[in-house]
């Protein structure tokens, strides 16, 4: 995802960028059902639905099986995550106080499920199981969040017999889901059946007015649990290395402003501010309350720079980030530029601080671990 956003920026900013945009911009020379798509809006409609579809296959599984299986599991997750949600969107409107750039207030309030995790891995590798599993589970109720604003907040004019229209089709779809591993001889026909609903699910969605990777979080939560795990584990790989760095590219689109004649506006700036501080004040302050309201002694609680950790991290915010920045300034270019490269800056910048506090923390625990072996 990296390469490829290095790389949009690069053809953007290059004598290819003409070529390229009109590529992106050219629509599909087969419209469906009256759904008329760009090359760049398949990409974000339509290939980002499966990535939506993972994280709520992914959120599903944490219900039942994971850190959020129970209220008092997913109280400290949840409340970092709501803290890491409205205090960014909070200095994003304390900082931007224009009625059409205030839009954009959802961009600083994502986490980037995949860049955050990567991070951690690379530093974090004498860190406690446990920060990952917090890391995860605030990520992917962040998520939620996000899929929530979406519905809210980025509907276009809602067409609700198309809507209601895909409901059936989503619980037949779920339902099918349930019969691959119970009706072995008919597997090779429910399968292809279940890729069928699935796109006629979406389609109603994009018709319906609803931003149409709402359909893929709906057939990810309608999944079986058993048949979620083997479809992700299928999907995942190919999500992680063609889908989101294709999106990466073709978000990451956008020339760079000459600063010295047009100086960045304050949504850039806002963005840069919000997205890092914002998730570290956030997550740290809803952890630390949802803790003490719980009462929990000492050796349960989440040790302060552990917490750090994760909410540096949370700072992260790249692909729904980038999808919130179209979608909010979709009829604005030039303040969407400026909003991707915020969320670029914003992120690279999380990613300094997580890292070292990341890799400060992991330190210190082989430090520890050390000087308990030697002295037993």
């Amino acid at each position: 995802m990296v390469i490829a956003a290095v790389l949009g920026l690069t053809v953007a900013n290059s004598p290819l960028s003409p070529a390229v945009s009109d590529l992106v911009g050219s629509h599909l020379p087969f419209p469906v059902l009256g759904l008329d798509l760009s090359l760049g809006h398949f990409v974000t409609d339509g290939l980002l639905a499966v990535f939506f579809f993972i994280a709520a296959v992914e959120l599903k599984h944490e219900l039942r099986h994971g850190e959020l299986d129970s209220p008092a599991k997913a109280l400290v997750p949840t409340a970092a995550a709501v803290g890491g949600v409205v205090v960014p969107a909070a200095l994003f409107l304390l900082l931007v106080r224009e009625p059409g750039l205030s839009d954009g207030w959802p961009i600083p309030t994502a986490t980037d499920i995949a860049f955050a995790l990567g991070i951690l891995a690379l530093v974090g590798r004498s860190l406690p199981s446990r920060i990952r599993a917090l890391l995860l589970a605030l990520a992917v109720i962040d998520d939620l969040i996000a899929i929530v604003i979406i519905a809210v907040f980025f509907a276009g004019d809602l067409q609700p017999l198309a809507l209601i229209a895909a409901v059936p089709l989503i619980a037949l779809f779920g339902w099918l889901s349930y019969r691959l591993h119970t009706e072995s001889r008919m597997r090779w026909l429910v399968g292809p059946a279940m890729v069928l609903l699935a796109i006629a699910a979406w389609l109603l969605v994009a018709l319906s007015g609803v931003h149409p990777t709402i359909a893929g979080v709906a057939l990810g939560l309608a999944l079986s649990s058993r048949a979620g795990v083997r479809i992700r584990h299928a999907i995942e790989p190919w999500s992680n290395t063609v889908i989101l760095p294709v999106f990466a590219f073709v978000a990451t689109l956008v020339t760079i402003p000459d600063v010295s004649r047009t100086p960045l506006g304050p949504v850039f700036w806002a963005i840069v501010v919000a997205l890092p501080v914002g998730k570290l004040i956030g997550i740290t302050v809803g952890a630390l309350a949802a803790s003490a309201a719980t009462r929990a002694d000492r050796t349960n609680r989440l040790p302060l720079g552990d917490l750090l950790v994760i909410a540096s991290l949370g700072g992260i915010g790249f692909t729904v980030s980038l999808l919130m920045n179209e979608l909010a300034f979709e009829s604005s270019p030039q303040v969407a530029t400026e909003g991707t490269l915020g969320v670029l800056v914003a992120s690279l910048i999380a990613v300094v601080i997580g890292g070292s506090v990341g890799a400060l923390r992991s330190r210190w625990y082989r430090t520890r671990a050390a000087g308990t072996a030697l002295r037993l």
